[in-house]
């Protein structure tokens, strides 16, 4: 099994053959796409239609495709949250930037977060939790 992902408000599979599909966006405007995302953590890769381009520093509001939900998080301003599973069946709460260009992602884990790419250190703030509060998590 490879990578999967899903939606985080109805559990829909956004993974189609080798991308992840999103629904983005333009933050205030109506200029919206469809997004295919590379699946591996720390692969900026995306494909649009030639008719929908994705402007580096503009931020998107990305949605599920399947149920319309919002997947930007309500928690942590200016990033996209998606549940993975991967080829153990382990769910883990995977963060990326909404603000096109920036590169970066967060995985959130039983012992941590694994950050990827060069602007990982943007959001820290979000993810420094001290490790007594992780059990929490």
């Amino acid at each position: 099994m490879a990578l999967e992902y899903l939606c985080k408000a109805c559990r829909g599979h956004l993974t189609v053959k080798s991308s992840i599909v999103l629904a983005a966006t333009k933050m205030n405007s109506s200029v919206r796409g469809l997004v295919f995302l590379n699946p591996e953590l720390g692969n900026y890769t995306k494909t649009t239609h030639s008719s929908f381009r994705i402007e580096d520093g503009v931020e998107y509001i990305y949605t599920c495709p399947i149920c319309h939900s919002q997947l930007n998080s309500m928690r942590y301003p200016h990033l996209v949250r998606l549940i993975m599973i991967d080829e153990k069946h382990k769910e883990f709460d995977i963060y990326f930037s909404g603000i096109a260009g920036e590169k970066c992602t967060y995985k959130l884990t039983d012992s941590g977060v694994e950050k990827k790419g060069p602007d990982a250190s943007l959001y820290d703030k979000y993810f420094d939790i001290p490790e007594e509060d992780r059990k929490y998590l």
